[in-house]
């Protein structure tokens, strides 16, 4: 092998270990079979205040209106699939609350 594809190796393997050991760090939430990580959860507040409040869309829909808001992290876009997707947000954001980094919550995991 050359010393360029060796170099490729080295940076590609050091940037897999970066991304697990990030993803080994965080903390997850577990509630009615979803899993969603700590920091898009603290997303949440943020996002509501952002929002524009619109009755009709309200009206429309079934689902919370942050379903519709294009920076709903991934992992909680799930959520919106399901018809309990209010009560849900409403229960994440209080267990995020509830020091969830210290694992005084059942619910959440991979605390330090």
């Amino acid at each position: 092998m050359s010393g360029r594809t060796v170099s490729g190796l080295l940076c590609g393997a050091a940037v897999f270990f970066l991304v697990l050991l990030q993803s080994t760090e965080s903390v997850y939430i577990q509630y009615q079979g979803f899993q969603v990580q700590l920091e898009s959860v603290k997303k949440l507040s943020d996002l509501e205040r952002k929002l524009v409040f619109s009755p009709r869309l309200q009206a429309q829909s079934a689902l919370p209106i942050l379903c519709y808001h294009w920076a709903l992290p991934l992992d909680l876009q799930t959520i919106c699939t399901s018809r309990a997707a209010a009560s849900i947000f409403k229960a994440l954001k209080t267990i995020a609350e509830d020091n969830c980094e210290l694992c005084e919550n059942a619910a959440c995991t991979g605390c330090l």
